[in-house]
Order: structure tokens, then sequence, then C-alpha cells
């Protein structure tokens, strides 16, 4: 199994960064995560550019494709989530294969509770399926950990694991309904 992440986040430091790579880092060997680190790259989303898309955005859609779940993680500015998630977003609007993708949402900070509750609506509003018990919040803001420390941290490592296992339960899941619906002859 394949899980894109994606970053909300440019900056070196990030927590949220930080919190994927850890997340890559503790996937068992049967989930394949790895980390998106172009959505600085992408042009900001402009419709005429559809016709003929941008070497960068082609690969972000080629990544997002190949994909069999999404794992977003980005701060909150301002009560929103950041340009840089919300223009890849933009990007997915009228991509296809996005439509129906299993997705899931990490929240650094509890409090930050505005952007999490935005992502998760404009996911929704895109059509992505939220798997709700694989979205978790983990109170690392102020906590002091980096990338070693969230891998090293049992109750991190811990609620990371048993979200990975949740996604992967639900690509699972639907791929057994389907081949029931559509058995393979």
């Amino acid at each position: 199994m394949n899980i894109l992440c994606l970053s909300g986040s440019l900056r070196t430091a990030s927590i949220n960064s930080m919190l994927l790579r850890a997340t890559a880092r503790l996937a068992p060997g049967d989930i394949n995560v790895s980390i998106f680190n172009g959505l600085g790259e992408l042009p900001l989303f402009n419709p005429d550019l559809e016709v003929n898309l941008p070497a960068s955005v082609a690969t972000f859609h080629r990544a997002v494709a190949e994909a069999d779940a999404l794992l977003f993680a980005s701060p909150e500015y301002a009560h929103g989530v950041t340009g840089t998630i919300k223009n890849a977003l933009d990007w997915l609007v009228g991509f296809e294969p996005f439509a129906s993708k299993f997705v899931a949402v990490l929240n650094c900070s509890p409090r930050a509770h505005h952007a999490d509750d935005t992502l998760r609506e404009t996911l929704r509003t895109m059509a992505a399926v939220i798997v709700e018990s694989a979205s978790i919040s983990i109170p690392l803001l102020g906590a002091g950990l980096d990338e070693s420390a969230m891998v090293g941290t049992p109750s991190v490592a811990g609620a990371i694991c048993e979200a990975l296992r949740a996604l992967q339960d639900a690509v699972v899941s639907r791929r057994g309904s389907l081949t029931a619906e559509f058995p393979i002859r």
C-alpha cells in the first residue's frame, strides 16, 4: 500500500513536516509512506494552465494518482489552512483520480482546530473520503520533540502507527468490497 504525505508548511523546521517524516520512518513494511516535497514548486492555480500542465503539476498529479491514500499535516495560519496546501488542493479539484481518494489529517496542535476543520471541509467538498479513525490530533506544538524524538516517544509513535493501520484498513476494506462487487474473472 502506498501513502503520499502532504505538508502544508514549507518551513525547514516545520513540526508538521517532521511529523510526516516520522510517520514514514514508523511505517510497517507493508505500507510505503512517501513525502511529496514539491508543493512549493507548484505555480499558483490558474485554470488556463490546465490545458498544458506545468511539469511540477504533472508530477504532483502522477504522485497523487499512484497513491492509495493521502496523509495531510498542515499548520494553521490566521484560522485557516496555509496557502501552500490550498494551492495544492486547487490543482486537484478537477483531477479525477483524486475523487474518492482515502485521506487522513494529522493535527500537531489541538488548538489549531480552525485549519483542521477547514481542511476537512475542503476535502469533503472535493469528494475525498476522510478516514476519521486515521485522522488524529497529536499535541506536539511546544513539546520540543524533533523527528527522532517523535519516533522514540511511545505515545506519539503508537498514535502514528494506529493511524497508518486505520488508513490501511480503509483501503483494504474498499478493495475487498470492490472485488466482491466486481469479481475478477
